[in-house]
């Protein structure tokens, strides 16, 4: 459980260095987009890179793999649903909130707990492979689309994916993890030095955000409330029932997808929120309300399933 504290503190106290120094006057939101803008365009495919190439891709291809995609599709679906009939949210803003509904801390947050909590790392690995594979690329290839205006020809849309930064480090990671190839270390090594950037520079961008940025409450309080419920509650249930009662699966394994899917808020959803402007408050926000509530939750999970 230190792991899990560890990892929690580890984010708070960067975020508030941002928060700092954007108090202090040192960064100011220009340096948030900056920032934001090397994240996504530098840092994040170099992370991708070394976090696939390490990953064994074969060992996701499990049940939890399923009960891992029946815990995001319920509440991706039930936000895409209360954007388009209640909220009215265009494409760009609805992606973003699906997102902020589903997408979860898989990396920064979900290796520590997966080792400290669960015993195991690799047991974050179906939750990395259908994240980064699937639904990254599928959701910036929307956003794309949307802030063309639509007017994307089909072969431009098939080719986003592939022309997405984060996207292409994903990909090079996983050829490297299927082909068992090692990067020599004078390529490696680089690539992992910038790769290390991603994270601090996603939590400081956010730490700025908070200060400088809307208010917290900037987004629609019910809104909020809707897609931290989703993220925080819905999410993990979904997928303890699904591992539990309709694959049989028992032991360790239903603990595990429910706690991986109880992670919060990635933060890289707010990166996107700001490269593309769509609901950046939204994304904060709940990146926030679901952070606080991810460790109580994690307890309780471990706790009652453990």
């Amino acid at each position: 459980m230190t792991g899990v504290l560890d990892g929690f503190a580890t984010i708070a106290l960067v975020i508030a260095v941002g928060a700092a120094l954007a108090h202090w006057r040192v960064l100011d939101m220009s340096v948030q987009r900056v920032l934001a803008h090397v994240a996504f365009h530098v840092g994040g495919p170099a992370l991708m890179v070394t976090v696939m190439s390490r990953t064994d891709i074969h060992g996701m291809l499990s049940l939890n793999l399923v009960a891992t995609v029946a815990g995001v599709a319920v509440p991706a679906l039930a936000y895409a649903v209360a954007a388009h009939l209640i909220w009215r949210r265009g494409l760009g803003e609805t992606v973003i909130g699906t997102f902020a509904a589903s997408y979860v801390n898989a990396g920064n947050l979900g290796i520590p707990i997966a080792t400290y909590v669960l015993g195991d790392a690799a047991l974050v690995a179906p939750t990395l492979l259908l994240q980064l594979l699937i639904l990254q690329p599928l959701g910036l290839t929307l956003l794309d689309v949307d802030r063309s205006g639509g007017g994307l020809a089909w072969r431009q849309v098939l080719r986003r994916p592939v022309t997405n930064p984060l996207t292409l480090g994903t990909l090079a990671g996983l050829i490297l993890s299927l082909t068992d190839t090692t990067l020599p270390r004078p390529i490696a090594a680089p690539i992992a030095l910038i790769g290390g950037l991603a994270i601090p520079a996603m939590l400081l961008a956010f730490g700025i955000s908070l200060r400088l940025g809307p208010r917290f409450g900037g987004a629609s309080l019910a809104e909020l409330a809707y897609t931290a419920a989703l993220k925080s509650l819905v999410q993990p249930l979904i997928a303890y029932a699904v591992a539990r009662f309709a694959l049989g699966m028992s032991g360790a394994a239903p603990l595990a997808v429910t706690v991986t899917s109880a992670l919060p808020t990635a933060q890289n959803i707010f990166t996107h929120a700001t490269r593309y402007q769509r609901a950046e408050a939204l994304a904060r926000d709940t990146i926030l309300v679901t952070t606080i509530a991810c460790l109580p939750i994690t307890v309780l999970i471990a706790a009652a399933l453990g």
